[in-house]
């Protein structure tokens, strides 16, 4: 809860670990392939749940919300206040990964601005260094939401490294988030030892990746991204809240 990458070899490896469900969440993917992608490698072991990790703000400060349970698609690049408006019409399961990570990250004082309307924290992020999952803790206990963790796999190698337990059984997608919705009981695992934290560390090596080619790809040669506020899909609904 949540992963980026999905295919067979990903399936094979959930299912190894003793995964039930994936929360897939590539980025700047509209919901429509986001779900298709979804049911298609979804089967009677294993549940893929669509959700979208959504960029809010410019490039320069933007926030990550993640959102599962959308019925309308919903684009990146817009205001923090505007995507949570739309979530809280659309009554999505509303969750905040990497709390105060980098540049990326939901600040302390925007998550209690929002409280009210997000159903989860990520305390424990492959991604993180030490420090990072002890604030993210620290956050949790002092506002008082429910916390997840997840294996934040943008590499295959990853999934299965970090993991969520509910307390009964989740059998959909509409049970799964509303789970996260009334704040279920859970309890949270990660794995240990020399191999996790090799596979930490490309982890948080695979930022430099994504933050220097991946993005100048994005940005410079591919255009518009489909879940940019100004694409066709949208029909213009977004343009009173968008940043570009």
């Amino acid at each position: 809860m949540h992963v980026k990458v999905l295919d067979e070899a990903v399936v094979r490896r959930a299912k190894a670990r003793g995964l039930d469900a994936l929360v897939y969440a590539p980025h700047f993917t509209r919901l429509p392939d986001v779900r298709e992608r979804a049911e298609r490698f979804s089967d009677d072991e294993l549940t893929v749940v669509p959700a979208r990790e959504l960029f809010t703000g410019s490039w320069q400060q933007r926030r990550h919300v993640l959102a599962l349970g959308l019925d309308d698609p919903v684009p990146d690049f817009l205001t923090l206040e505007g995507t949570m408006a739309e979530l809280d019409r659309q009554d999505a399961a509303v969750l905040v990964p990497h709390p105060e990570f980098l540049t990326v990250s939901l600040t302390e004082d925007q998550i209690r601005r929002y409280e009210d309307r997000i159903h989860g924290l990520e305390v424990y992020n492959p991604k993180h260094l030490p420090h990072h999952n002890e604030r993210a803790r620290e956050l949790a206990r002092s506002i008082g939401l429910p916390t997840f963790t997840s294996s934040y796999a943008h590499l295959r190698g990853t999934v299965g490294e970090a993991w969520v337990s509910f307390d009964r059984p989740l059998t959909d997608e509409t049970a799964f988030v509303g789970a996260l919705r009334d704040g279920e009981p859970r309890r949270l695992f990660h794995r240990n030892g020399p191999l996790h934290a090799l596979r930490c560390g490309l982890e948080f090596c695979h930022l430099g990746y994504e933050n220097t080619w991946s993005k100048f790809d994005r940005v410079m040669l591919q255009g518009t991204a489909a879940t940019h506020p100004d694409h066709v899909a949208y029909g213009g609904r977004f343009d009173d809240v968008k940043v570009y």
